[in-house]
């Protein structure tokens, strides 16, 4: 006898893949694998409010983070002192082309493209009507996910400091404070942005 399960509450676990009927749980309760006891699904309290404001706030901080200096060099009577858009430059002019791109890519424009995507998206969910492309949106999101990057950059920098703090003067400069606060911000939208009840909002618009 075949026994069919209502799909929208269904969920597999990503470590043992096990197919779960998922149970109405509230905040603050976790739904667990049977098999392996990994978590399936977590509600997330005002995900959407959460997740606009730390979206909101990381769009904010993108702007000093790419512009504002990083550090200031002070060496041999000279300072100079460089920002994230004016090393992607340096490297260009240097004839870098491909590190500016990748750099340009994966520490700006990828950042950007996904709090812009975790905004509108969860803007759209809260005040505006709920639209089909809010999918693709939401996929957008799902792939660039893990290809956003600035940590890797931002611990270039620490390498960078350790490195040079010994043979010159160095002062950190308010882009870093700005990369900080947007690396947090990236951070916690991973964690106040609930999948499983955006996926069903967009669901339930397509019905």
């Amino acid at each position: 006898m075949t026994v069919s399960l209502p799909t929208d509450t269904l969920a597999a676990c990503q470590r043992c893949d096990t197919l779960v009927n998922l149970p109405d749980i509230s905040n603050h309760q976790k739904a667990l694998c049977p098999c392996c006891n990994t978590v399936l699904h977590s509600p997330k309290k005002h995900t959407l409010d959460k997740t606009l404001a730390i979206s909101f706030a990381g769009l904010l901080l993108l702007i000093p983070a790419t512009v504002m200096p990083l550090m200031g060099i002070y060496a041999a009577g000279q300072y100079n002192q460089a920002s994230l858009l004016t090393c992607i430059v340096l490297l260009a002019n240097e004839g870098f082309y491909f590190i500016a791109f990748c750099v340009f890519i994966f520490a700006i424009a990828v950042p950007a493209v996904r709090l812009f995507t975790a905004f509108y998206l969860t803007f759209c969910l809260k005040y505006a009507s709920k639209k089909p492309h809010l999918i693709v949106f939401f996929r957008s999101y799902h792939l660039l996910n893990n290809w956003a990057m600035i940590h890797v950059f931002f611990l270039g920098i620490i390498v960078s400091l350790y490195k040079l703090v010994d043979i010159a003067d160095i002062a950190i400069g308010t882009g870093i404070t700005s990369i900080i606060l947007l690396l947090m911000c990236s951070t916690m939208l991973s964690i106040t942005l609930d999948h499983r009840f955006i996926w069903q909002q967009l669901e339930q618009n397509n019905d």
